[in-house]
């Protein structure tokens, strides 16, 4: 990591996953310091079905972690989430600069998990896709919580809602602007505007829930370096627990969930050389640049 980039760490100790030569590992950093931490090779859905990275439980595996370098090569937080759940117009700025207004009840739709990509890499526009692609900053929410059973959870109020979420991180819901409204024209679904492969930058730290007060957050999208979305989280429509409760009625939340809450005003198109930064206060900073996938001969 540059000297550049230690500008965006989190303000409290939080983890992430690193590549350790062929191996993933997880990983820890204390801001203090900065100091990080080679946690060794957890399977992190593992850890997240017992309850664990919550504060307590981090800090008693940074004690027993190794001192390592920064690394070179960040992984998604979590490598095979059983669903990528995503709320939309969740910011009524946002909802009214595309002609709408703000739902009266959640509205959420899913991502496939061949979008997510890693910090540091890079968000591919396909060949075929000669139209608008835009940035979109979001708050993530990584579910994890005792789940001896494997049942999951469903049907739950506001307090038990709040109690599935272990971590909170960074999000870029990468979105074929045109093809999701030449679809939403046509009534067709517009999964495939926002499922395109590397359409989900996340990560890359993950700061335990009970460390932070994630509901009135600064949210910033930087492109090559000029802001374009700038907001709070208090600003959100529909809160993390109302979020959730209104999930759970239509789906089983298990461990290892990732939910984005949303996108504030200020959306634009991003092309290939554009550089993205997404900063949220106190988790640090997610970067991602922009390719144009080669025409295949």
């Amino acid at each position: 990591m540059t000297a550049a980039e230690t500008r965006g760490l989190p303000a409290v100790a939080a983890w992430f996953r690193f590549a350790k030569g062929a191996a993933a590992h997880l990983g820890a950093i204390d801001p203090r310091g900065p100091s990080w931490f080679d946690l060794g090779p957890i399977d992190v859905h593992a850890v997240l079905e017992r309850g664990g990275l919550r504060a307590a439980d981090l800090a008693a595996r940074i004690a027993n972690g190794s001192p390592m370098a920064a690394p070179a090569r960040f992984l998604v937080p979590v490598p095979r989430p059983g669903k990528i759940l995503c709320l939309a117009k969740n910011y009524v700025a946002h909802a009214r600069e595309f002609g709408a207004e703000a739902p009266a009840e959640p509205i959420f739709f899913a991502k496939l998990p061949d979008t997510l990509l890693p910090h540091g890499a890079d968000v591919v526009i396909p060949h075929w896709l000669d139209t608008r692609v835009d940035h979109e900053a979001e708050l993530g929410l990584i579910l994890g919580f005792d789940d001896p059973s494997g049942r999951g959870a469903k049907y739950v109020d506001a307090a038990a809602a709040r109690r599935l979420v272990a971590g909170y991180t960074l999000l870029n819901d990468v979105t074929a602007r045109k093809l999701q409204g030449t679809d939403r024209d046509q009534k067709y679904p517009w999964l495939r505007s926002k499922s395109l492969d590397t359409f989900c930058p996340t990560g890359p730290f993950v700061v335990p829930a009970d460390a932070l007060d994630a509901s009135d957050l600064r949210i910033t999208m930087r492109v090559n370096g000029a802001v374009k979305q700038d907001a709070s989280t208090k600003d959100m429509v529909f809160p993390v627990d109302a979020a959730l409760v209104a999930m759970a009625r239509c789906t089983t939340l298990r461990p290892g969930d990732l939910i984005a809450m949303g996108t504030p005003e200020g959306v634009g198109p991003i092309a290939a050389g554009d550089a993205m930064e997404v900063e949220i206060e106190n988790l640090g900073v997610l970067r991602n640049g922009v390719v144009r996938e080669p025409a295949p001969r």
